[in-house]
């Protein structure tokens, strides 16, 4: 695809300003953060890392270096893991908390779109029955809910895949687990009093004697579970390691699996389970009582700090207390009174968008705002937008904080662990105040949008753009005497803004700056002298020794083709000079596939220049200038 050579210029520069892979202890990610720690802090050039090209902010909390990317970190995450980056483990982190934030992060982090697609899905069931009671009867309403209530209901079996990869235990045997405890409530295995068969709950429930080995069990309701199955996984991990130094190798492979469950399964009915349903129960009443004493002030306070949590990464402990409170009382008031946080900020940055004179800081507010507003994801527009400009993001959190405390007044909740944004506002239609949910919310878009707006902030200077000087005569990549650095077309063809590029990460400038040539032939060169840091068929990333580096992308979508069509001359590493030849490109072969073959050339790192300013214009050889980097 088009941005698959980006993913690996930002993982390579973040891994470069972190100190390299050999001072990553571990990585993972959240949403939208890559989570570093790090073995030696002095080593970090956080000033390189902030200013990478794809790089939101940098924060450090938790004993972490954690790096926001936005919604493609997944995409940067995996080249890091593919370049040998070690991924995080058990005890990688130090501290109490950090390693509790760890251990949440790395447990729920990768089904948590899952569950926020299923809670979306039944947020729009129950606006569709809310308009037609009666479809809630039919048998397309039964199937579309089975799909968004299953992933929560066996929501123990998730958790067992992610616990073992995280406790490092085998990932089939705690689905095995897992399935032990569903089991319990959903297949009828024991007589009853009748004769009939029962689920162990049910007779249990019934007043029936459910005993192990003449031990008394005292059956809880596991379906939808938390806490329970995360204890069993790391009993499991614990007794896994035992057996396989005690168990000789020749019979280990059945039977290290075989003692696990017959020894842990019990253990979960006998002790582990009734003790962390009652952690769970308790988690869950506390939130209650609180909300019950004073239910304005704790959604006042819970709405007003939730970006702050967010700001730290904090907001990932409220993850499983959310989860347990939606398990034991089928909803969540914590989600319920996020709902107006996250919607103010949204408001807040469209403001932004709105009042600013900067070009480039209202080409990240629309899209910023567009995603806190509908999908609820706020990282973009915190540290894109109102963090940076400080006033706006203190005027979303009073936003939060008055929406927060009159949708906690009528005790609104989410019955879906969702993304609190304009998109899931359905799943709060059957808890508490639907009406009270909706006036706090439009309160807190009102005061974060109209004190944004009206009052406003401190703007960021405009981008200094100095119209740049005739030098075509000045060879790539080489400083004139006033500085400047001259690129020179990659191929020949006709030259288009990159405003016009048919892809909104090219278009959008997020990458960088630069043009894009229509190619009227298929040699494809060097812009600018230096060393190749990446090659791709289809892409070419180059630095110079000055540490200017360019990007040049040939074709939308053509990594599609996987090489077809095209000839690369270079390979990775290699040296070239300002007019090398990079690739041939067989243009038919890229038409007649169906792809554009469009060719960008962009500065992915202008290295201390100020600005990048397009000099060529209409048809363009190749090899002749074409960009020029003022300052």
């Amino acid at each position: 695809m088009a941005t698959g050579s980006k993913y690996e210029v930002i993982a390579e520069d973040v891994l470069r300003g972190v100190g390299g892979k050999e001072n990553v202890r571990s990585v993972a990610h959240c949403a939208t953060r890559l989570r570093f720690v790090l073995d030696d802090r002095s080593k970090v050039d956080k000033e390189a890392v902030e200013s990478t090209r794809g790089v939101i902010a940098v924060v450090e909390a938790g004993g972490q270096f954690q790096v926001v990317v936005g919604n493609t970190v997944g995409n940067v995450y995996e080249v890091l893991v593919e370049r040998g980056v070690p991924e995080a483990g058990g005890g990688s982190a130090k501290g109490f908390l950090p390693r509790a934030m760890e251990l949440v992060t790395s447990i729920f982090t990768p089904f948590l779109w899952t569950l926020a697609a299923v809670g979306l899905l039944k947020a729009l069931l129950a606006v569709v029955v809310e308009f037609s009671p009666s479809f809630k009867g039919t048998s397309t309403y039964a199937i579309w809910f089975t799909a968004a209530d299953a992933a929560f209901q066996f929501l123990p079996v998730m958790l067992a895949v992610t616990a073992a990869k995280r406790f490092k235990a085998n990932q089939f045997t705690a689905m095995g687990i897992a399935g032990s405890l569903i089991y319990s409530a959903t297949i009828a295995v024991v007589p009853g009093a009748d004769g009939t068969a029962q689920t162990l709950l049910a007779f249990d429930q019934a007043g029936g004697q459910l005993t192990f080995l003449g031990v008394p069990v005292v059956m809880g309701t596991y379906l939808s579970s938390v806490i329970p199955i995360i204890i069993a996984v790391y009993v499991q991990s614990r007794i896994e390691r035992w057996l396989e130094r005690v168990i000789p190798t020749v019979v280990r492979n059945f039977t290290v699996p075989l003692v696990t469950l017959a020894v842990v399964v019990p253990a979960v009915f006998l002790a582990i389970g009734p003790v962390a349903s009652w952690v769970g129960e308790g988690v869950s009443s506390g939130v209650e009582r609180l909300w019950d004493l004073a239910p304005w002030a704790a959604g006042g306070v819970f709405g007003g700090l939730w970006q702050v949590l967010v700001i730290f990464g904090l907001h990932w402990a409220f993850v499983p207390v959310m989860a347990q409170e939606i398990s034991s009382n089928g909803h969540s008031v914590l989600i319920g009174a996020v709902f107006p946080a996250v919607l103010a900020q949204g408001a807040a940055t469209f403001a932004v968008f709105l009042r600013t004179r900067n070009r480039d800081l209202k080409a990240v507010a629309g899209p910023a705002g567009l995603s806190a507003f509908v999908s609820g994801i706020t990282e973009p527009a915190i540290y894109g937008v109102t963090l940076r400009l400080k006033r706006p993001f203190v005027f979303a959190s009073i936003g939060g904080a008055v929406g927060g405390a009159i949708a906690a007044a009528g005790n609104s909740g989410a019955d879906g662990f969702v993304a609190p944004g304009a998109l899931t506002l359905a799943s709060t239609l059957g808890v508490g105040s639907f009406a009270l949910q909706l006036t706090g919310c439009a309160i807190a878009v009102a005061i974060g949008f109209v004190l944004t707006l009206v009052l406003g902030f401190k703007d960021l200077p405009e981008t200094p753009g100095t119209a740049a000087g005739d030098s075509p005569e000045a060879r790539s990549g080489q400083a004139a005497d006033d500085g400047s650095v001259t690129l020179t077309a990659p191929v020949a063809g006709r030259v288009i803004p990159l405003s016009e590029v048919p892809d909104k990460v090219f278009a959008s400038g997020a990458m960088g700056s630069g043009l894009a040539v229509i190619p009227s032939e298929g040699k494809v060169h060097a812009p600018i002298g230096g060393t190749l840091v990446s090659v791709m068929p289809h892409a070419f990333g180059i630095r110079s020794d000055a540490g200017v580096e360019v990007l040049v992308h040939i074709g939308l979508n053509t990594v599609e083709l996987k090489g077809r069509g095209f000839t690369p001359a270079v390979v990775q590493g290699q040296r070239v000079e300002a007019g090398d030849l990079l690739t041939d490109v067989d243009l038919k072969t890229i038409t007649d596939a169906g792809y554009d073959p469009l060719t960008v050339l962009i500065v992915t790192d202008a290295a201390g220049h100020s600005a990048v300013v397009p000099t060529a214009t209409g048809e363009v050889r190749a090899r002749h200038a074409a960009l020029d980097l003022i300052g």
